[in-house]
């Protein structure tokens, strides 16, 4: 299991993640305090604090999964 920190500041930006999550055949989950929500789904995404950052985990690669969250990565 990968574990990522990722900021995400725009709605733009998070569905881009959404998009690019949706295309992996693996699960993407999105972590922030006590939320858990599929990186699938827009409306959970969305439902997520955007000024705050997200931890993501996820068991596959995909490479552009990684690069997505290269961009966003706090490390």
């Amino acid at each position: 299991m990968n574990k990522r920190q990722i900021k995400v500041t725009r709605v733009e930006d998070a569905k881009e993640l959404v998009s690019t999550a949706s295309r992996c055949s693996f699960d993407v989950d999105v972590y922030y305090n006590r939320m858990v929500v599929d990186a699938k789904s827009i409306l959970g995404v969305m439902s997520l604090d955007l000024s705050q950052p997200w931890t993501v985990e996820y068991s596959g690669r995909d490479s552009g999964l990684e690069n997505v969250l290269n961009r966003f990565s706090l490390c």
